[in-house]
Parts: structure tokens; sequence; C-alpha cells
């Protein structure tokens, strides 16, 4: 019996990792980076270290081999950030600061003057590297006429936050970021083959795990001992030895990647109660029973989010666009891992308050925003191509295609984490939940049967009040 109850014990343990990112690591990281790029990449080098916009997802630390470890910045009272907010209203002038309800900007003019920055070796402004301040990508637009595709959405000052996060002025919403926009069009390249699947995972290894169950059943705490807890968790992490970090669809030394990981690391943590949640609600640890297996989540995009006009020249991006899935595993004794069936209830539970609560929890936690954007951005890209605007617009995307014109690959790859683990017993069993990743395919939010009908004409009619005719040359975004 004391066997089978061990086995168990086994099969319900694992463990988790997490990850942040600081900017002054990412600066080492790009400086170390080879020297067989051009002009373009000491402008971004330049721009990233002009003391301005951040250039690094806030909080990651990655070492030279590829190992993510945690680092920590708090403001309490949010003094450096109001110290920033006045900083960059300054910095960025009046109108930009100022926001729009819709602001509006043709990617093939914002191309064209960023060619003009990288032919005269100049830095990219502020507004370039922002996306003028959007803080959601709202609609894609393409007009014939001028052979213009549009995106636009809702606007508003910007500053990097004390971790280095790019967030608007008025809301503190996530701000969209040029880089990111970058890699969500080369994952859908003009002409090119898609991305079927943009995904992140962390994961141990079979042998860590096979070690792990081997550590559980020769060293069994004691619920009568709470004190035999923190060894036992020493001794499991040490057993499992590293997790891997796998990224596929994007490059993985890109600002896109490492946004995803931290957003799966955090989202773990607080499913494990190793981070408190942003707002108030269920975790997968206060409401686990003693049946769990072991537990796995993935962010996935909401596919029908897509509402698209009778013509297919506009489409909206529509509904709150991310939701929390979950799935269970059991681990044999030999480190494999198998489908556990249904999630628990408890699982369950945990994915449904974080989705319900997703937008209150981004606006708190500005790195799920981050997240958001990067699913509304890839979406975007899928319909460009899938409506084959590059083609309509002969837009070739020959300085955003170009990693020798315009440098995304700039950080250090994530390749392993250490373990991070947590421990509660219900009644006389221990449980330490796992995580599972980002997975996104968003050439299935704009595949025909899941687009959603314009049958008001909203669609059409943002369309049709965008006015192109008086802007000015070199003019890449308005209001």
């Amino acid at each position: 019996m004391r066997s089978r109850r061990l086995i168990r014990l086994a099969n319900l343990t694992a463990a988790m990792l997490a990850i942040v990112a600081a900017t002054a690591s990412a600066q080492t990281n790009t400086t170390n980076t080879s020297n067989n790029t051009n002009n373009t990449n000491n402008v971004n080098n330049n721009n990233s270290n002009s003391g301005n916009l951040a250039n690094a997802p806030a909080g990651v630390i990655i070492s030279t081999d590829g190992l993510l470890r945690i680092r920590s910045v708090k403001d309490p009272l949010g003094d450096l950030n109001r110290t920033r907010i006045t900083e960059a209203k300054a910095r960025i002038g009046g109108t930009l600061a100022k926001g729009s309800p819709m602001r509006k900007i043709s990617l093939p003019r914002l191309e064209a003057a960023i060619a003009e920055c990288v032919a005269a070796n100049k830095p990219l402004p502020d507004e370039m590297r922002a996306l003028a301040g959007l803080t959601r990508l709202q609609y894609v637009f393409y007009y014939p006429e001028t052979k213009d595709i549009v995106i636009a959405g809702p606007a508003e000052g910007f500053f990097p936050d004390f971790q280095g996060r790019l967030l608007g002025m008025n809301t503190g919403r996530a701000v969209l970021e040029l880089q990111d926009l970058v890699v969500a069009l080369r994952s859908f390249p003009p002409g090119g083959k898609p991305a079927h699947t943009i995904s992140v995972s962390i994961d141990p290894t079979q042998d860590g795990l096979a070690k792990m169950n081997q550590w559980i059943r020769s060293n069994p705490p004691n619920p009568a001992n709470p004190s035999s807890v923190g060894p036992f968790l020493d001794g499991m992490k040490e057993a499992q030895g590293l997790h891997t970090v796998s990224i596929n669809g994007v490059s993985p030394k890109t600002h896109f990647a490492l946004t995803m990981v931290e957003a799966d690391y955090r989202m773990k943590l607080i499913g494990i109660g190793l981070e408190p949640p942003p707002v108030k609600m269920a975790t997968y640890i206060d409401k686990a029973s003693t049946n769990e297996t072991l537990q796995r989540w993935y962010f996935t995009p909401n596919y029908d989010c897509v509402r698209v006009a009778d013509d297919d020249m506009a489409m909206e991006l529509v509904g709150q666009g991310v939701k929390l899935v979950g799935a269970g595993e059991v681990v044999a004794a030999t480190g494999v891992r198998v489908a556990g069936g249904s999630q628990s209830k408890a699982s369950s539970l945990y994915c449904q308050a974080f989705t319900a609560n997703y937008p209150q929890i981004a606006l708190r936690s500005p790195v799920y925003g981050q997240l958001k954007n990067l699913i509304d951005l890839a979406v975007a890209a899928a319909f460009i191509q899938k409506q084959d605007y590059y083609g309509a617009a002969n837009w070739k995307m020959e300085t955003f295609g170009d990693e020798r014109q315009f440098a995304v690959e700039t950080f250090q790859a994530p390749k392993t984490v250490e373990p991070a683990a947590n421990a509660v017993f219900k009644g006389n069993r221990l449980m330490t939940p796992i995580g599972g990743g980002v997975e996104m395919e968003p050439l299935r939010a704009v595949q025909s049967e899941n687009r959603l009908k314009d049958d008001k004409g909203t669609v059409k009619q943002a369309h049709e009040s965008v006015k192109l005719d008086h802007l000015a040359k070199g003019q890449w975004w308005w209001d």
C-alpha cells in the first residue's frame, strides 16, 4: 500500500521555473552578437542604448550558455514610473502624448521611413519603436488606390516603465512594439511559407523526471514534520536538473520569444502559489484536491476573434483574444509523460478564472498585455498574408524581411532553466503541479470557418472613414 501511495505521489509531483528580464543583460547580449551585420544593427543598438526606450523583456537574465534566471525589480510607491512619465512627455511631444481613439499606421510607409534611417545610419526615433503609441491592434485595412496596408487602433503617450516595458501613460496598457511587428510579419512573409504554429514550452527532461521519481520514492517527506518539505524540494529540484526551453515559429533570439517565455513562466508561478495573482481570483493550488494528476496549462488565442468586411478590404480583431487551457498528464517511473485524461476540477477553475480576469490581469501585470499584443500581431500578419495584401500592394518587405538590414534577433536565446518548485500538503499527500506553455496557430483565426461576419457593416464603415490623401511625404502615422 505504501509503495502504491509513493507511486501516486510521484505522478502528482513536478516542478516549475521562473524568468524575468533585465535591460542591461539584453544590451550586453546585443554587444556580444556576431559582427556579420551591417549598419542597421548599429542603428538598432544605438537606439537601444540611447537611454530612451528599453529594448528587452523586463526581468530576464540569460547567461552566455542560455541559462535563464530570475531578476526582480519593484517600485511599490510608483515613484520610478512617475519620473519616467514626466521625462517621456517632454521627449515625445504633445501630439503623441495626447493620444487618439483611432491612430493609423501605413506599414509600407513605415518601412520606407525606417529604410531612410537605415541608409543614413540614424537611430530610430521613439515613435517608430513604439508604433506611435498603439495600445491595441484593432483593425487591418487595405487601400488599393494608394496600395497602403494600414493597421489601426487606440493610442496614447508612452513611456518605458522601471522594468523597461513600454506602457501607455494614461491607461498603463502595454504598447505594441516595432520589433514584435517585424517578427510577426516575418512569420507570414510575402510569398513565403507561413508559420503554422508559434509556441513556447518549458519542460523537464525524461531523464530528469525519472530521477525525480526515484528521489520521491527514496526520500518521502513527512506530513507530521513540515520542516522536511524544504530539503525534499531541494533534492527534487537537483534530481530533475535543468529544464529545456523550446521555441517554435519565431526566432528564440527575439523580444517576441522572450516575452512569451516570461508570460508562460509567471502564469505557472501564480498557479502553484509562488507569485500572488494580480487580481483576486482562484488559483490551482487553492483548489487542488488529493486526487490530482500532473497538470499543464497553455495560453492560446481565442480563434473566433476576426470580423471581416464583405469586400475583404478590412478586418477587425474582437474580444479579449487570449484564453488559458489545461490538460492532465501522468509521469511514469521511467520519466515518460502520457496524457492523463481530462483536466482536474481545480485546473479547470484556475483556467476559467485566469481567462475571465485576463483584461484586469494584463493591466496589473503588463507582460500579459504584451502577450495579447503578440497574438494580435500574429493574427494580423496571417490575415495580411492570407488575403495577399502583400501582392496587391506590391510590398516586398525588403527592409523588415532582412535581418541584415533590420535586426531583431539581438538577444541571447534561452535554452535551459533551473527548476523552481512549490509544495503543499493536501491531507497526507504532497502536491507540486507543473505548467505548459504558449501555443498559437494564427492561420486558424483567419480561416473562413472562424471568421465573423460584418453583419452591421461596422468594419466597412471604419475602413471608409480613413483618409490618406492628406498625408505628407514621409508621413507614416496619423489620427
